[in-house]
Formats: structure tokens, sequence, C-alpha cells
């Protein structure tokens, strides 16, 4: 099991470029962007905190974090694919995946902010169903010379779209989530899952639910689906059980804030790796 981070990158957090350097120097594997695409103007959008007003879009971001690292995976945790075109968004993620020669990793999320989801058109209720066609669109145009897809919410024929991922046939596509149909989805059009700690009684609901992931893949001739587990506490024995559990990478929620702050953060984080490696 390896170890990375993600973080909600602003304007006042430590930049991309440096942060990733960082993470890699120290050892990490991986550093993921989230993503809000703005703020409803309000009351509300005024109490949040100022990385959910401020996000910095994850890919501009992943590219600089690529650029100043050699061997870390970057990219999205989470994307809200839902709210992007997807042959605008297919195009964003192979440039970053040809530019970092084939270090993203595609995190993918339906949302939860309703009136953002609202602002791109995007009826909440079928938020789900929009994902689905969005990713299914998106791989169609990463893995053909020539891609047709025909969907409710997105339709297309004949679309060239260059430049393809370095990676083959594409970025992974991690699902994000936990509820009850999270791995039909990750079965469904998905390489990866990528759910998030919650409190200890949801970990152990998670890591319960990794053997039938495995075998579910199995059944359907898969190979086993890496499982990414975010937001996870320094806390060696979580990290024991996550590990014993068939875990994949763990990530860390880095605070967005300044150098000072992260390096202080990461110490704490480390220290829980080194204890549960026994080092």
């Amino acid at each position: 099991m390896d170890t990375g981070a993600s973080v909600f990158a602003t304007p006042t957090t430590m930049p991309p470029g440096p942060l990733a350097r960082l993470l890699e120097e120290h050892g990490h594997t991986a550093l993921y962007f989230a993503e809000h695409t703005h703020a409803v103007a309000g009351p509300q959008a005024a109490r949040m905190p100022h990385k959910f007003r401020e996000t910095l879009d994850p890919f501009v971001a992943a590219t600089a974090a690529a650029c100043a690292t050699r061997s870390l995976r970057v990219g999205s945790a989470i994307c809200l694919v839902a709210q992007h075109d997807p042959l605008v968004l297919a195009k964003t993620v192979a440039s970053v995946d040809h530019l970092s020669g084939g270090r993203v990793d595609f995190g993918v999320g339906a949302g939860w902010a309703v009136d953002e989801m609202r602002h791109h058109g995007v009826v909440p209720e079928r938020r789900f169903a929009r994902m689905r066609e969005h990713v299914e669109a998106m791989r169609a145009i990463w893995s053909h010379r020539e891609a047709s897809y025909s969907g409710k919410s997105v339709a297309f024929e004949g679309v060239w779209s260059w430049p393809k991922p370095a990676q083959w046939p594409h970025p992974p596509v991690m699902i994000g989530g936990m509820g009850p149909r999270v791995l039909d989805r990750v079965l469904a059009y998905g390489d990866a899952w990528l759910p998030d700690f919650g409190d200890e009684e949801t970990l152990t609901r998670t890591l319960g639910r990794i053997p039938e992931l495995h075998k579910r893949a199995e059944d359907a001739g898969r190979a086993p689906v890496p499982v990414v587990l975010a937001g996870v506490p320094h806390d060696p024995r979580v990290l024991e059980r996550c590990e014993r559990a068939g875990v994949t990478r763990v990530l860390t929620l880095l605070p967005a804030a300044g150098r000072g702050v992260i390096e202080r953060y990461l110490g704490r984080y480390e220290a829980a790796i080194a204890a549960w490696r026994g080092e």
C-alpha cells in the first residue's frame, strides 16, 4: 500500500508545483486536486470555507504539479465530471496525461452542491446517469481514432480528438463515493474505487466491501480493482487496517494553507506512516 495526498488548491495554498515536489521528495506517490467550478452567491456561500469558493482548476494545478516532478501521479479527486462538456474535458485530461508522460489518475464524482450543478444545466436527480454518460463518452474519445457516442446527455458521431492520452487505453478512472450502488458504477465504467474515510464506522463498511468488489471483478473476468482511500487520519492502526483489507493507496487531505502549515501537517502524517511500517 502506498501513500499520497489530495488538496483543495487555492491562490493562498502552497503552489501545486512546490507542493508536488515536496511530496515526491518525501516518498509519496500521488497528489490529486479537488474541484468546485464556482460558488453560488449568497449567505450559504459566504459561510463556506474559502477552499470551496476559491479552488484552482484541478487540471491546471495537475499540470503544474506534473511539470515539477518526475514520477508523482497527479490528477483529480474529484472532478465533477457531469458539470463539464465531455469533448472539452477529454482533451484537457488527455493533454495533461501527454505532457506528464502518462501520470494522470482521473477521479470523478457526481457532486453534492445542488445549486452549483443547476448552473451547469445538470438536473440533480439525474447527475449519476449524466456522470456515467460523460465518462463513457470520454473513454470512447480517448481509445478510438474516430469516436461516436449516443446518450441522453451527450451524443456525437465521427469525432477526431488529439492528443490521445499517453496511457493506454486512457488514464485510470477512479469512481468516487460510498453509496449502495457505487460498486455497480466502478464495475460498469471505472478502473478504480475512490471512497472517503468518513469515520471509523464508515471505514469498517468500506473495507468490508472490498472482497465483494474483487469477487465481482473476478466474475466479470477483470483483474482486482484498485482501491484508493481518501481522507485517512494520521493513525497507524487505521493504516494497518487498510493494508490488511487490500487498499492500494491512502490519501491524506492536506490543509488549504501555506508551506509551513502543510509541512507540519505532513510531518504528522509521515510519523503515522513510519509507525505503521515499523520504522
